[in-house]
């Protein structure tokens, strides 16, 4: 049995797959993914799996070399989430981030239901 504290299978086999530069976007539950974009969905209810849930488990789990926030979410509680987390992010107006989801890699979508809580995850390497 594999050792990890992620315990949803589709989840990991996802990032397993990840590389260098590959770009993950941790969404709301109401973000519009494209069809063709890899998701895994952790949305129970609204507010349940949480933004900040998740980012806590995927910054422990992701070796993360940039961050990308809608400058929309500047000066509000999805920015005080990713400081917490020693995220640096960059800013995007909302409209290019969702322009940028077909070319994530993967689609972490939540159940939060705070506006504008996404993230553009780059992803580094542990070298």
């Amino acid at each position: 049995m594999l050792k990890s504290e992620i315990l949803n299978a589709p989840l990991l086999a996802e990032l397993a797959k990840l590389g260098h530069t590959d770009t993950v976007v941790v969404a709301d539950f109401g973000l519009p993914i494209p069809r063709q974009t890899p998701v895994v969905d952790l949305a129970f209810v609204a507010g349940q799996l949480g933004f900040a849930q998740a980012m806590e488990v995927l910054t422990r789990n992701l070796v993360i070399e940039s961050s990308t926030l809608a400058s929309e979410a500047r000066g509000t509680v999805v920015e005080e989430w990713c400081t917490a987390q020693g995220l640096v992010p960059g800013y995007i107006s909302h409209e290019e981030l969702k322009a940028a989801l077909p070319h994530a890699k993967l689609v972490i979508r939540t159940g939060e239901a705070t506006a504008y809580a996404n993230i553009v995850l780059s992803c580094g390497v542990p070298f």
